[in-house]
């Protein structure tokens, strides 16, 4: 039980350590969050409208409506401007709580990776390796991915972050559930 635990909080805390590295100072998500001059215009014009926090694709038709309202929205909007826009009310920053729970999903899916390997036979570092990069390209490859080809993001960082932070735990897991 030790040797699970063990390789949970280290593999945690590289996969932690890595999303600091990756969303802080590498900064290689910038893309993602880009900075516009035309910021407080475009806060104070959303401000106008009293939207409630949540999530808004624009334009999109109201629930509930027809496939003829949507099909003469997709066709009136083709060549138009659209948006993604994640409105919340104040601006808040709650940088512990976040990042306890960040840990918390990280330790949950190194966790997770344990259980795997230990419902295998004998696994080697080779395949302890390669089943984290899968589960890692797996995750990029049906939610980031997945997302950009709807919404046209690019997602480079995001199929770093899959790669060298599961790559890394996968040789900690690799040397680690190995030891004699």
């Amino acid at each position: 039980m030790s040797k699970t635990i063990i390789g949970t909080l280290v593999g945690a805390l590289i996969l932690f350590i890595w999303q600091f590295i990756s969303w802080g100072l590498g900064d290689l998500h910038y893309n993602q969050m880009s900075h516009t001059p035309q910021q407080e215009a475009i806060l104070e014009a959303l401000a106008e409208f009293n939207l409630e926090d949540g999530d808004y694709f624009v334009p999109r038709v109201p629930k509930g409506a027809t496939e003829e309202e949507n099909q003469a929205l997709t066709e009136a909007s083709l060549g138009k401007p659209w948006a993604i826009i994640k409105y919340r009310n104040e601006f808040t920053m709650s940088m512990g709580s976040n990042m306890l729970r960040g840990f918390v999903i990280d330790f949950l899916a190194v966790f997770m990776m344990i259980w795997i390997f230990g419902k295998m036979t004998r696994p080697d570092f080779k395949t302890i390796v390669m089943t984290c990069l899968a589960v890692g390209f797996i995750g990029y490859l049906t939610i980031a991915y997945l997302n950009s080809i709807w919404f046209q993001g690019n997602t480079i960082a995001d199929l770093m972050d899959a790669i060298v932070s599961w790559g890394v735990v996968g040789a900690w897991l690799g040397w680690w559930l190995n030891r004699s």
